[in-house]
């Protein structure tokens, strides 16, 4: 089996997630800046993040939330930037 580890913006996005209530991961980051669709799709074919709600404002935007292995993976790797 691959190891699944991360890219930098995969693991910046992760973390976006690890204190928030239910793991919710922002649909924009610290600078306001949508977080990018790749990145949300690279984490939801890993299993590190799972499809929370559809947003019915815009069904385009992904909501979602850290799974178990996500919150793994974030933790795995606390020094890496």
């Amino acid at each position: 089996m691959a190891v699944k580890t991360p890219t930098i913006a995969q693991l910046k996005y992760l973390r976006l997630g690890r204190f928030q209530p239910g793991g919710k991961l922002p649909l924009f980051d610290a600078d306001g800046q949508q977080i990018s669709s790749v990145v949300i799709n690279s984490c939801l074919r890993k299993g590190w993040v799972r499809h929370w709600f559809a947003n019915p404002i815009k069904p385009d935007w992904v909501v979602c939330k850290l799974t178990n292995e996500g919150l793994k993976t974030v933790d795995k790797y606390p020094d890496r930037h």
